[in-house]
């Protein structure tokens, strides 16, 4: 049965998906409005440490108040739900504890809260989606890994554009055609000296927190999603950072392939990003050795090849993370996860950072980020991105200088720390024993 099959039964029988929301910003509490609208799904608890934000949200949506349970005790939410009433709660951990939900999905951003959500989320045997790519990027393998021990499903979500990139990569590597490069479109240059600050009035106009605005002006967020596809489909970062070129939809399948080809690739099978009008869009370069095929793709006005342009354009974030939430609790499948590393998201500082100081966190004035090769990142000792927000700087560091092992500690009592030591140990034991 197709999902929207699916859902309709669960519908029809009273039975819908219970879900918890973890952060209600402008794509959490967007995604409340759009699951209200849906067969099969209902948003039945809400974590944000300002609790005025979901319970405007819920009443948004035409919940009472009377119905509506604001609490940070467990048994007093859970027997809420049972009572078909709402919760609302200050304490994220509150809603990895209720039986009644049967998936969360975590929308903070935040690299420590969003480690400390999926992993006792996985531990209570409950579905976790994340739209929150940064906790994904840092320690995705390892959280994936416990989820399939334990027999849940931890996934990124679909809209964003790693899970709506994905998509694309599965559908062309399925009908057997080679992904050259994979790609999304950024819909400006990125600016590495935005701060909170400078984004201010923008982000105001947007109804956006300026340190948001400011992770996207500086390119952090296109950074960790190009990780994130990297990680999941293992394709290369052709150079740090990515190339970026200002390439339209009709050039895309000239200019983002092999160097021998007349392209900018060294070589094929990449992550891409593009800063001409392709945003909101995502895409595939994609090719085929097969004469046959060519002529057909040639008959379907695809071009005369060898290369062509699998392009979507729009990704909806929050509105299609329900998606995603639906596959893993009705499938137990995931929208996209990683196996392994292909890709690093590497800090480099904004300013000058002075020994002694606290880095700040993404989209502050403190670090911008790139993504690298994670060989080379490992080689240069650099400090994962997910490790560097909060940790101290030991060692003066130039505007301009990458964060390192030798510059900056992290703070070693994050679950964050912890379970990238027991990832990188996990995947450095699986190394060694592939080399043998």
């Amino acid at each position: 049965m197709e999902l929207l099959g699916h859902l309709r039964r669960l519908e029809a029988e009273g039975n819908p998906i219970q879900v918890g929301l973890v952060g209600c910003g402008q794509m959490g509490s967007g995604m409340v409005h759009v699951v209200h609208k849906m067969a099969g799904m209902d948003i039945m608890a809400i974590a944000d440490v300002d609790t005025s934000r979901p319970v405007a949200t819920f009443k948004e949506i035409g919940v009472p108040d009377s119905d509506i349970c604001i609490t940070n005790r467990p048994s007093e939410a859970e027997d809420a739900l049972r009572n078909g009433k709402r919760v609302v709660t200050e304490d994220a951990m509150v809603l990895t504890q209720l039986e009644s939900l049967d998936a969360l999905v975590e929308a903070t951003g935040l690299v420590e809260v969003g480690t400390q959500v999926a992993w006792n989320s996985i531990l209570n045997r409950k579905h976790v989606i994340m739209l929150n790519v940064e906790t994904d990027v840092t320690v995705g393998v390892i959280l994936h890994r416990m989820a399939e021990k334990i027999g849940c499903v931890y996934t990124a979500a679909m809209g964003d554009e790693p899970g709506v990139c994905k998509t694309l990569y599965d559908f062309a590597t399925s009908l057997g055609f080679d992904v050259v490069c994979l790609g999304k479109g950024k819909n400006n240059p990125i600016n590495y000296e935005a701060t909170p600050e400078s984004c201010r009035e923008e982000a105001q106009r947007k109804n956006m927190n300026p340190k948001m605005l400011a992770a996207f002006q500086d390119g952090t967020k296109t950074m960790v999603e190009l990780a994130a596809m990297a990680n999941a489909t293992g394709l290369a970062i052709d150079v740090p950072g990515c190339h970026g070129a200002r390439v339209d939809v009709p050039d895309l399948n000239k200019v983002l392939i092999p160097k021998e080809d007349g392209g900018i690739l060294h070589h094929r099978g990449c992550v891409e990003y593009s800063i001409g009008k392709v945003s909101p869009g995502v895409f595939a370069v994609v090719t085929s050795d097969d004469p046959r095929i060519r002529a057909d793709m040639r008959f379907y006005a695809m071009g005369d090849g060898p290369y062509y342009t699998l392009y979507r354009p729009y990704h909806l974030c929050a509105i299609e993370t329900p998606l995603s939430v639906a596959e893993a609790v009705i499938y137990g499948e995931a929208t996209l996860f990683s196996d392994r590393l292909v890709a690093e998201v590497v800090p480099i500082a904004k300013r000058p950072l002075k020994a002694g100081e606290t880095v700040g966190d993404l989209g502050s004035p403190d670090i911008y980020n790139l993504v690298y090769p994670y060989a080379e990142a490992r080689a240069l000792k650099a400090m994962p991105m997910g490790l560097a927000v909060g940790g101290k700087v030991i060692k003066d560091i130039a505007k301009g200088e990458m964060l390192t092992e030798e510059n900056v500690t992290p703070d070693t009592t994050k679950l964050v720390y912890q379970l990238r030591q027991l990832q990188d140990t996990m995947l450095a034991t699986e190394q060694s024993l592939e080399r043998q």
